[in-house]
Parts: structure tokens; C-alpha cells; sequence
């Protein structure tokens, strides 16, 4: 049983949600998990005047996704930053480019599911799980979120991010904070609730 976890970070919020959620995946037995993020759209310069160069090195090793790689996953888990409440444009045009996977239906019937990060509280965490869904939706894929099992989205004790629909973690306006540790065992839990959807399919 493969999953396949593709995500786009910039400053590294989204990768450490991914290794969580590969963390949870891991969990069921016979569960095989390979990261891998999409192209980098931006030129140097952008980066570098946005800061985020440095940063970008903690996840340089990840393989860049190829496009083949979806049809031979069994669950795909998307991970991406949000941008005005959508996914990032690097995330639109990776999967723009997955239409011939979509007219022969290569993802029919596999498990898809998706994990945010946002600046803010409130700076998109549905919407852009929501508007993804819909991506997944015409390629055929059974979208998993992350059920209300998963308690620590209940929590008002502290600032975090969680919502049935997916994992999130919140960096803040200036990217200083990092997933804290109940969005993490979100993204675990996130993780091995796709790897039992997807073992459940495959038995």
C-alpha cells in the first residue's frame, strides 16, 4: 500500500506538517510513504528577497514530484500553503498539468486529502482545503479529512489550527511559529486515518 505525500513549502511550515503526517501513515502496518513537493515556481531573487532561500535548504533533499507518481500511489495527502484562501499557485500549476491523468481517470477511486498552513487564525484553513477538494472531486478521488476522533481541534485553550476538513498549523504574519504540538498529532492522526481508509479499499 503506497501513499503519497506532495506538498509545497516555503518556509518549512508545511514540510514539517508533511513528516507528520507521514509519521502517522507510518503507523499501519504495510504502509509505504514517499514525500515529495512540486516544482518551485519562483525565480531566486523572489526568494531570496522574501527570505526564504535559507529556509528552503531544511527540504532540499525532498525529490520533486513527477506527475506519473500520482497514478501509482493508492492515497495522495496534499499539503500546501494558502494564498487569499486557495492553494498556492506552485500546487495549481502542478496539478494543471495532471489533465492527461484525468482524462484516462488514473486516479479514480484512490483516496485523496489535504493539510494547510495560513498566517492568520482565520487567513483561509477551510477555504483552501474546500476549494482543493474540488480538484480532487473531478479527478475521482474519495476525499478524507480529519475527524472530530481526532479531539485536539476541539481545544480553545490555545491558538491552533484543525478543522474536519484537514490538518493546519498557523505560522503567524511573520512565519516565526512553527506547528505546535496538537496541530502535528493532528497531521499524525490526519496521516493514519488516510492509511486505514486506503488499507480498508485495498482489502
Amino acid at each position: 500500500m503506497k501513499i503519497l505525500i506532495v506538498f509545497y513549502s516555503t518556509y518549512g511550515h508545511v514540510y514539517e506538517m508533511a513528516k507528520a503526517v507521514a509519521e502517522g501513515a507510518e503507523q499501519i502496518d504495510g504502509t509505504e510513504v514517499d514525500i515529495r513537493q512540486v516544482p518551485e515556481t519562483l525565480s531566486d531573487d523572489v526568494l531570496e528577497k522574501m527570505g526564504a532561500v535559507e529556509a528552503k535548504k531544511a527540504f532540499s533533499h525532498v525529490p520533486v514530484c513527477m506527475v506519473e507518481e500520482l497514478e501509482k500511489a493508492d492515497a495522495i495527502i496534499f499539503g500546501t500553503p494558502t494564498r487569499f484562501g486557495n492553494m498556492c499557485g506552485q500546487m495549481r500549476q502542478f496539478l494543471d498539468a495532471t489533465g492527461q491523468l484525468w482524462v484516462n481517470g488514473s486516479l479514480i477511486g484512490k483516496v485523496g486529502s489535504v493539510f494547510v498552513s495560513t498566517a492568520t487564525q482565520h487567513g483561509g484553513q477551510e477555504s483552501t482545503i474546500l476549494s482543493f477538494h474540488t480538484t480532487l472531486l473531478h479527478h475521482g478521488l474519495l476525499v478524507a479529512g480529519l475527524p472530530y476522533a481526532f479531539q485536539g481541534q476541539m481545544r480553545i485553550d490555545e491558538v491552533t489550527g484543525g478543522s474536519p476538513y484537514g490538518a493546519s498549523t498557523i505560522a503567524g504574519g511573520d512565519g516565526a511559529r512553527m506547528p505546535s504540538e496538537n496541530e502535528l498529532d493532528g497531521a499524525r492522526f490526519q496521516g493514519k486515518h488516510v492509511a486505514k481508509i486506503t488499507a480498508k479499499l485495498a482489502g
